[in-house]
């Protein structure tokens, strides 16, 4: 792929299996070196490495303001892991031992939202939030709201079939390039993300549909003796 990506693991057998075709680390102190001396389109990050760890690694570049797409790797199917790793800014992640090929699935996915844009530029809007396309920026009432790149494109998703119940493995599908059956609850998760962002002012938009899915819904108009 043309895409520069480093992998990030202090697995030798690890860093072997991808070595080929990424650029690799065996640490955080020395990703931070690698990062400074050339960006990379994508970070695959393994959690439980020597010096730095993976989740002090992703902390350190988003408190700086690098937004680099990250997955994170990890040896425990431990949610507490899982959850973490999001909340510090990780768009992704993946439990070891993996299979290659759902590896490269989730990396594409992550490298397509992540890169998306539209050709006519048009805006999404629901209510207060217009999603700007072609500048990759959502805005709540006029003010700019900070999303990463997954935040960003499972909001353009919903936004565009707005007051339509999605369920949760057409986003899986969508946003994550999970074609497969998978329990994975990575699509709640950043369901909360982006209802801890963007409900306020009395807007609470972003629903769940139990059994079906999610959904976005455009507020109804106020009644004009309700209308400052």
């Amino acid at each position: 792929m043309a895409e520069m990506i480093l992998i990030v693991d202090d697995e030798a057998g690890v860093r072997e299996l991808l070595g080929d075709a990424l650029r690799i680390a065996a640490d955080g102190m020395s990703a931070l070196t690698a990062i400074r001396n050339k960006k990379p389109d994508l970070l695959i990050i393994d959690i439980n490495m020597p010096l730095m760890d993976g989740f002090e690694l992703v902390e350190r570049l988003r408190s700086t303001g690098d937004n680099t797409p990250a997955l994170m790797l990890s040896a425990r199917a431990d949610r507490a892991d899982v959850t973490r790793g999001l909340t510090l800014g990780a768009d992704d992640y993946v439990t070891k031992p993996f299979g290659l090929e759902e590896l490269l699935l989730r990396v594409k996915a992550i490298l397509r939202r992540s890169q998306i844009s539209t050709s006519n530029g048009a805006d999404l809007t629901c209510g207060p939030i217009k999603v700007d396309e072609a500048s990759h920026t959502v805005t709540f009432a006029g003010e700019l709201v900070d999303l990463s790149p997954t935040e960003f494109r499972l909001l353009q998703v919903l936004v565009e079939n707005k007051n339509r119940v999605l369920s949760k493995s057409l986003l899986l599908d969508e946003v994550w390039g999970i074609t497969f059956e998978s329990e994975s609850t990575v699509a709640d998760t950043y369901i909360s993300y982006l209802r801890k962002k963007l409900h306020r002012e009395g807007f609470e938009g972003i629903k769940t549909v139990r059994g079906v899915g999610f959904v976005i819904q455009e507020p109804k108009p106020q009644p004009k003796s309700e209308q400052k």
